[in-house]
């Protein structure tokens, strides 16, 4: 599997939730006190952005309609989605967050 470096811990503060490249996908990389998780940038729903939706506690929220997802395995949460995502490994070396790009567990 390929590894990618994909962004430095320091800018994803805890709590928050970013947009990053992994391999030709666009990812959301989230903050969990501390603990890092990526999972697809896309809502199931209606493919809205959920790296630029909010961080709550361990749930990703799309900014279009609301619905929720889990930040550590991309659980569809809440309606008005019912699929989940993609969710990535990501390692934490030297300051940099790694993700597995082709490696997805849905």
């Amino acid at each position: 599997m390929s590894r990618e470096r994909v962004a430095a811990v320091a800018d994803i503060p805890a709590g928050e939730v970013r947009v990053v490249e992994c391999g030709g996908r666009s990812l959301a990389l989230s903050n969990i006190e501390g603990e890092l998780f990526a999972i697809d940038n896309v809502c199931t729903h209606d493919g809205g952005p959920l790296g630029e939706g909010r961080l709550r506690q361990d749930r990703v929220i799309c900014p279009r309609h609301g619905a929720a997802f889990d930040a550590r395995t991309g659980r569809a949460l809440t309606l008005p989605a019912v699929r989940g995502v993609g969710a990535y490994d990501v390692l934490i070396e030297d300051g940099a967050a790694w993700v597995e790009c082709a490696g997805a567990s849905a």
